[in-house]
């Protein structure tokens, strides 16, 4: 498990989870723009998308690439907004999951295991990353 870090020059605690978290979110989202037809296929698809299914991609590129740049951010800064954008990424990928589950008789076997089961580990991680954000923002009580 992470642990934050303190930094040096800030002494501001950099949340290693947020941090991994914006960096993967950020890269799938970059890739989803660069090469949607790739990166679907490292999801498991196998077939060529088509113009409609490209334009789907790419949002999603847009969305993720926004959402994990944000995390990232916000977790160098050392920001208050940490957890909301934990919570951000859990429901882009819940989105998914939803998605997923509702066409899953329509996706071959690995499709269901890359694509269900990345969403539902994002969804665990964006909801563990939010609670241990919030509870690291919260001023120690004192008895």
């Amino acid at each position: 498990m992470m642990r934050p870090t303190m930094s040096r020059r800030s002494e501001r605690y950099v949340d290693g989870l947020a941090v991994a978290a914006g960096i993967i979110r950020l890269a799938s989202g970059v890739s989803f723009l660069v090469a949607p037809e790739a990166a679907n296929r490292l999801w498991g698809d196998d077939e060529d998308s088509g113009p409609t299914a490209s334009l789907l991609l790419r949002s999603m590129g847009y969305r993720d690439a926004l959402i994990g740049g944000c995390l990232l951010a916000s977790a160098l800064r050392g920001g208050p907004n940490t957890a909301g954008w934990f919570l951000a990424s859990a429901g882009a990928d819940g989105a998914d999951l939803i998605g997923g589950l509702a066409n899953r008789q329509r996706m071959s076997l690995d499709q269901q295991r890359r694509g269900l089961g990345g969403a539902a580990v994002g969804v665990a991680i964006g909801l563990l990353g939010a609670g241990r954000a919030r509870r690291r923002a919260r001023p120690a009580v004192l008895p």
